[in-house]
């Protein structure tokens, strides 16, 4: 019996009856030899964590764009905040640690340059020139796993895992208790995502300036303390789903109650604060120019086509949106330079 063989017994043995084992997943869009050692979602784990878009993701707008300070999150950081806070209530709920941890790195994978303003700015143009779609950071997401990644192999993931991407976002106003993934571990990444970021967007808030206190309401429902709001969501968490007998993951109502409230309360203060907000209009303006000045070039002479846009089979509007929405922040401002900026004119 091989070492991945012993530890999928393990996990038959350990894990609830309703946690998704590996030996069971329902397998991956191209069939593999499986591994001697890892099981199938430590596979996928390990794969995420090694990809292009994952390295880059340290260099993505979380909610501040491109701050001056060292300690503002990233959309790295946030993800290593959601796959921290999953694993722990997967443990507790004994779930499978390695599929929870798995959805949790590559659930933001497809997010553009400038965080969802450049996500709102892409969809929109795309729009505007005729590709229906659009643009969604959760669609590219599973486009980059599926497609991209590996020179066009991508990572062949297993379907549990890209149920989890597909089924992870909530936007600003969705109901975080509906659309939920098909396996209880999918559904802890889909709140663990909530828990993070309200709880880290308030922490950097008040680092930036923009909220000088929190309201009363909030400290005395959820905690007085950043580790202490994320400690009693997270046992509310193991708690309402043991009560439930694990037929989904669950949150107490009044504590629900109280999330969405502070939910709502970041994006009137903080998400749509007019301080950030005009930077992110200079930053949706970046994000449009590249996109049409890439379609012009593209249809016309070609200068910087062949050396950014791959070639290929699909829409030149979707081709064009893959290369930018994989752009970090810092990349996608040099390009605007390169094209945009007029340089000092040099005498040789």
């Amino acid at each position: 019996m091989s070492i991945r063989e012993e530890y999928e017994e393990l996990e038959i043995k350990l894990l609830h009856p309703r946690a998704a084992k590996s030996r069971f997943t329902r397998g991956r869009a191209r069939p593999e030899e499986p591994c001697s050692v890892r099981t199938a979602f430590q596979r996928d784990r390990d794969r995420i964590i090694h990809s292009k878009a994952f390295r880059r993701l340290m260099h993505k707008t979380q909610v501040f764009l491109a701050p001056s300070g060292d300690h503002y999150r990233t959309r790295l950081t946030h993800t290593l905040e959601v796959a921290q806070i999953s694993r722990t209530i997967a443990r507790a709920l004994r779930l499978n640690e390695d599929l929870t941890e798995a959805i949790a790195l590559g659930h933001d994978l497809g997010h553009t340059p400038f965080g969802h303003a450049g996500e709102e700015a892409l969809d929109a143009v795309l729009k505007e020139v005729g590709f229906k779609p659009g643009f969604s950071h959760v669609r590219q997401s599973l486009r980059i796993v599926d497609r991209l990644e590996k020179n066009g192999r991508g990572l062949n993931l297993t379907w549990e895992v890209r149920d989890g991407i597909a089924h992870h976002s909530k936007g600003l106003e969705g109901e975080i208790l509906s659309r939920q993934p098909s396996t209880l571990e999918g559904q802890v990444v889909r709140i663990s995502d909530v828990i993070a970021y309200v709880n880290h967007d308030l922490d950097d808030s008040i680092r930036a300036g923009l909220l000088m206190k929190i309201p009363e309401k909030f400290l005395r429902g959820i905690g007085s303390t950043h580790a202490k709001r994320i400690n009693n969501l997270v046992l509310n968490v193991i708690e309402a789903t043991v009560r439930e007998d694990y037929t989904r993951i669950s949150i107490n109502p009044d504590m629900y109650s109280l999330l969405l409230e502070l939910r709502d309360f970041l994006k009137e203060k903080v998400y749509f604060h007019p301080l950030k907000a005009r930077e992110f209009e200079k930053a949706k303006g970046i994000v449009r120019q590249l996109f049409l000045f890439f379609m012009e070039d593209c249809e016309g002479k070609r200068t910087y086509c062949p050396q950014y846009i791959k070639e290929g089979e699909e829409p030149l509007a979707q081709r064009i949106a893959d290369f930018i929405s994989g752009a970090t922040d810092r990349f996608a401002l040099y390009l605007y330079n390169k094209f945009f900026v007029p340089r000092p004119w040099e005498v040789f």
